[in-house]
Order: structure tokens, then C-alpha cells, then sequence
């Protein structure tokens, strides 16, 4: 049910035309700065998007001219692990995991758990209850398992469904910013 109800969404999130996807992520971007948890943040964990994903790289720019420290997950597939890790440019990733852009090791800092301020979580579907359904590897369930870090999701308007299968496992963000609205997750 989860991997069909990601293939739908990709799906559809690709008909969008490549104005529509620039606009409506910055639309979502600017959203996003007006929840406290991002203003009040030193430490901003976000990974690298990936087209149809919301669009961070103006995010990633916006948070280093604010004097944030944006910190990037490298995975470890061995584990089904991730390593935040700090960029101060993307010159600092390369692809790796997934063919996903990740630090470059020896290019960039490690950053533990307890140094991040908030997690801006990735998916493809969301449900209102803050329920997601990702890539399918698990890692940030896994990353967020008891850890308290407040978290926020990013999403297309259509990317919010009513309700998402789950897990025992699922870790459900705080909030879902679209292009729309914020939804404020009730737990």
C-alpha cells in the first residue's frame, strides 16, 4: 500500500510544470520561516532535495545568510544510520547513497543528535496526523526514534492525504508547511 501510494504521488508531483515547482517551493520556503522553531534554531537539519521533492537549495541559501548552521545527512547503509554533517557550500557534497547528494566526509563536521534545534523531515505522502510515507530505507524513523527534536516536514498541497498506512515504527513530524497552509499536527 505505502510504495503505491508513493508511486502515485511521485507521479503526479512530476506533472508539474517547471514554473509551477519553483514557485509553489518558494511559496513553502517562505512558510516555513514563520514557524518559531526555524527562527529559533542555530542548527537546521534538511537534506539536499531531489526534483519533485520541495525545492531547499533557496531554503539551505536563506539559512546560511541568516547565520544558521545548516548540517546535511550523509547515510550509512551498512546501519540505516545518518550522519548530519555541516556545509557551509555545495561545492562540500558529492552523490553517494542512492544517488543522493550527501557531505563530503573530509570536507565537513559531524554534528550530534543533541546539537541539532530542528529536522526538516522529507517524504512523498502526509497524512494530517504528521504520519509520512518516505523513500522506503527507514532512516529518519530510525534518527528521530527517542529524540525530541522538533521536526517539520515539507509538501506540495496535494502531498497531504487524510491518512497514510503505518508502523509501529513511524515517528510523525510536528508540522507539515505547503504551499497552502501550515498543518499543526494534534498528537
Amino acid at each position: 500500500m505505502k510504495s503505491q501510494m508513493r508511486q502515485a504521488m511521485l507521479q503526479q508531483l512530476r506533472q508539474m510544470t517547471e514554473e509551477q515547482y519553483r514557485t509553489r517551493s518558494a511559496k513553502i520556503v517562505k512558510r516555513l520561516f514563520r514557524l518559531p522553531s526555524i527562527e529559533e534554531a542555530e542548527v537546521v537539519a534538511v537534506t539536499i532535495s531531489r526534483y519533485p521533492e520541495v525545492d531547499t537549495y533557496a531554503l539551505i541559501e536563506t539559512l546560511w545568510e541568516m547565520g544558521k548552521t545548516v548540517v546535511v545527512p550523509r547515510c550509512l547503509p551498512k546501519t540505516k544510520e545518518m550522519d548530519f554533517r555541516k556545509i557551509t557550500s555545495f561545492t562540500q557534497l558529492e552523490i553517494a547513497y542512492a544517488e543522493l547528494l550527501e557531505p563530503i566526509v573530509h570536507e565537513t563536521t559531524s554534528f550530534e543528535k543533541s546539537e541539532i534545534d530542528v529536522v526538516i523531515v522529507p517524504g512523498v505522502v502526509f497524512d494530517v496526523r504528521g504520519y509520512r510515507i518516505g523513500f522506503g530505507g527507514g532512516y529518519y524513523d530510525r534518527y528521530l526514534e527517542n529524540n525530541p527534536i522538533p521536526t517539520i516536514a515539507l509538501a506540495f498541497s496535494e502531498q497531504v492525504v487524510v491518512q497514510v498506512p503505518t508502523d509501529h515504527y513511524d515517528i510523525p513530524v510536528d508540522h507539515i508547511v505547503t504551499d497552502f497552509n501550515i498543518v499543526e499536527v494534534v498528537k
